[in-house]
């Protein structure tokens, strides 16, 4: 999807179909913590897509941090560019927008061999702004790598970001580039990546930016016909084809999405996080390496947000996106990080499924988001906002 398929440092050495671990991270919920297909449909909810390939995949609302549905929500695998979520959450807050930086040889040092590029050039100066462009619109390794080094280095930017990662209670996800680069021993997991989307989205900068569909981006220097040194531009396109559409594949961009991340690697297969809004829901969908085939994961993406717009309201939540330690320990020192839920087919009644973690999640969750109403939780005041911006 995002990078160019790059050489992968740790390839799958599993059946061509491997199996998720029958056990795995309770985080959200004892029922995310178990593989297959977990949903609970009451009466009159539209049954879930047919066919759906992806290894696995999580459908939830983006302001109750309620998981609609979910296929392996857990499972350990390869990121890709999709890691760039967490990249931003962590370093973007910590570099204004207007900085300038003139790249110099070691910023672009480490490079996996054939990274996704925008086409930075050593010994010329970018702003932050056009860096961050590079990332989100391009997936761009080389814009990583250089706001990497002007946030003091690859190795403290991983460890940061696996610091970020510990705070959000992302505990499937080991950060070894900051990039998402196929690497041995890197991995998150279609939760994690939610939780990584739904933390950056609380940030007006980061969704401005992964919901840009084109911008221009600085290139080199050329003189004028009357001897003045200029600098030239060239356009850059987001290459999330539910957020720009694909002519050449017949991909119309999706109705409300405005955001977040795609990727593609050759260990990762295509790996894709999308938020979307329409009416007065606003969802998140990941999905993660389904099976080979043009367009299939965004395909499949599309037909989770269609299906979780139509079951809002309709399906017993399953699990939680569970808000960050900070906001949970501010908001009610007891709140836990575990919800319950009813597995497919079941008839328990989970309300309780965002119990005590969502009841400080729901207030944390929409930090940032356009028009909202206070509310108090734990003795605590929250801004509790309702609308994502979408892109104009």
């Amino acid at each position: 999807m995002a990078a160019a398929p790059g050489v992968s440092y740790a390839k799958d050495k599993a059946s061509p179909t491997p199996t998720p671990p029958a056990a795995m991270s309770t985080v959200g919920g004892a029922l995310l913590g178990s593989s297959g297909t977990k949903v609970s449909l009451q009466a009159g909810a539209p049954a879930l897509p047919k066919k759906i390939t992806s290894r696995s995949w999580i459908v939830a609302d983006a302001e109750s941090g309620e998981v609609l549905a979910s296929n392996n929500a857990h499972w350990k695998q390869p990121p890709a560019s999709t890691l760039k979520m967490l990249f931003a959450d962590t370093v973007l807050p910590k570099l204004s927008r207007t900085e300038t930086h003139k790249v110099v040889p070691s910023d672009l040092n480490g490079m996996g061999e054939g990274s996704s590029l925008v086409g930075i050039k050593e010994n010329l100066t970018y702003t932050v702004h056009d860096l961050w462009l590079g990332v989100f619109l391009r997936s761009g390794n080389d814009a990583v790598h250089v706001l990497s080094a002007m946030n003091g280095g690859v190795d403290k930017t991983v460890v940061e970001m696996q610091a970020r990662a510990q705070e959000l209670q992302a505990d499937d996800t080991h950060i070894v580039s900051p990039d998402g680069y196929d690497m041995p021993g890197q991995v998150s997991s279609a939760y994690d990546l939610t939780l990584f989307a739904r933390a950056g989205l609380q940030n007006a900068d980061f969704r401005e930016y992964c919901s840009t569909v084109s911008a221009k981006f600085p290139g080199d220097y050329k003189k004028t016909k009357a001897g003045k040194k200029v600098r030239d531009t060239f356009a850059i396109q987001n290459t999330d084809r539910l957020l720009s559409g694909d002519v050449n594949s017949g991909l119309s961009a999706y109705q409300g999405l405005a955001g977040v991340k795609n990727g593609y690697t050759s260990n990762a297969g295509n790996t894709f996080t999308g938020v979307a809004q329409r009416g007065g829901r606003t969802l998140l969908v990941t999905v993660m390496h389904p099976a080979a085939g043009a367009d299939l994961g965004y395909k499949e993406a599309a037909s989770l947000l269609d299906w979780g717009f139509a079951a809002s309201g309709k399906v017993t939540p399953v699990g939680t996106l569970v808000p960050p330690k900070s906001a949970l320990a501010s908001a009610s020192p007891n709140a836990s990080a575990s919800g319950t839920g009813t597995a497919h087919g079941g008839s328990t009644a989970g309300a309780s499924a965002a119990s005590a973690s969502s009841s400080a999640g729901g207030a944390w969750t929409a930090l940032g988001i356009a028009g909202g109403s206070v509310v108090v939780v734990g003795g605590v005041a929250f801004l509790v906002r309702r609308r994502w911006p979408l892109p104009k």
